[in-house]
């Protein structure tokens, strides 16, 4: 197949839903299809409205020589009219992590990304969604009638196998609860909550790795490290950046629990990958990470915000090493009964397939 993809900026992104992409490029590339790579540049969202006024974008999307063009639906103000000005010969599908409007905001501007958003899914011709969480949203908005595949992300980028023996030695060392957040620090991502959770717990129980980039919202890290010292947190809470695979996999195999409270997922690939080194999860129940993080069996889910049940939480696992292990070891087992992006590859390459058919 001759297949287009619509992205912003690189696929060397750091997000979950650039991983996605990307891991689907690769699998498309591994079984000899072409893969051209359309790139739109990052700006507001007023002035990617813009560019569906733009002449040099319709042409260019015109003149593609493709079988399919997939389209990410973070694009979605880019294209949600220049979709309807090309009129292709080639079907256009648009794979969706998580709408916009899904996420938490004030309502009024909820309303307005909920218009454009309907209008972008409108406009294209078949779906690939990351979880049963993102296409029951998407279709409440525009209906059930275009093809759509679900295929989950996965867990198995990063290099590492922890059994049974080595979760329990992990779990029987002593010390603080090791306690990993793992994503950009932005305010969807729910840190904030985490640290507040932290600063209610008993002195001593708990120590925190933050991993992930912290130029994303300049303005939002600026005042959680602040707040790292004015909650008294210092010696608690370690900053470690955005981290290379293998210094990743490290910290995942020495880390005893993932918290990323994150307010909205569509699916929340960060807790697979920590359950690939045994690691419970906590996430908030908004979005699709239930259909991962269950709740008592290998993670808990809290209310997005509520920092209390999380303090509670962090306090329990602490001190009850024998439940930490039981949810440790169900985490690794959920991990192995997941399919793997090679699965998920195939998955979404049997729906193209059929797409560019019919």
């Amino acid at each position: 197949m001759r297949i287009g993809l619509v992205i912003y900026g690189s696929l060397e992104t750091i997000s979950g839903g650039y991983l996605y992409d990307r891991k689907l490029v690769e699998f498309l590339l591994r079984h000899d299809d072409q893969v051209e790579i359309i790139s739109l540049p990052w700006r507001s969202y007023p002035r990617h409205l813009g560019d569906n006024l733009s002449t040099s974008l319709l042409r260019r999307l015109q003149g593609l020589q493709v079988d399919v063009l997939l389209q990410d639906e973070l694009n979605h103000p880019s294209l949600f009219w220049v979709n309807r000005r090309m009129r292709p010969e080639f079907p256009v599908v648009s794979i969706v992590h998580h709408l916009r409007s899904s996420e938490t905001r004030p309502a009024w501007q909820n309303r307005l990304y909920s218009l454009v958003e309907r209008s972008y899914l409108r406009s294209v011709d078949g779906f690939i969604f990351n979880s049963h969480t993102t296409q029951r949203v998407v279709q409440g908005l525009v209906g059930e009638e275009n093809p759509a595949v679900v295929a989950y992300p996965a867990g198995d980028r990063l290099n590492g196998r922890i059994g049974k023996d080595e979760i329990l030695l992990r779990a029987a060392q002593p010390g603080p609860l090791r306690v990993l957040f793992l994503g950009n620090v932005i305010p969807r991502k729910g840190l904030h909550v985490l640290l507040e959770a932290l600063s209610h717990a008993q002195p001593g129980l708990c120590e925190l790795s933050v991993v992930g980039r912290l130029d994303v919202d300049r303005a939002y890290a600026r005042r959680l490290l602040r707040s790292v010292t004015a909650k008294g947190l210092t010696s608690q809470v370690s900053i470690c950046g955005p981290l290379d695979d293998e210094s990743l996999s490290a910290l995942l195999r020495s880390s005893h629990l993932l918290v990323v409270p994150s307010s909205y997922e569509g699916f929340g690939i960060v807790y697979l990958e920590g359950m690939m080194f045994g690691l419970p999860a906590i996430a908030a129940s908004g979005g699709g990470a239930a259909e991962i993080v269950r709740e008592g069996e290998n993670g808990y889910l809290i209310a997005p915000e509520d920092w209390r049940a999380l303090t509670h939480h962090l306090e329990i696992l602490a001190m009850d090493r024998q439940l930490l292990v039981k949810l440790s070891l169900a985490a690794r087992q959920s991990f192995a009964a997941h399919p793997t992006w090679e699965q998920s590859g195939g998955k979404i390459r049997d729906y193209l397939l059929e797409v560019v058919e019919a």
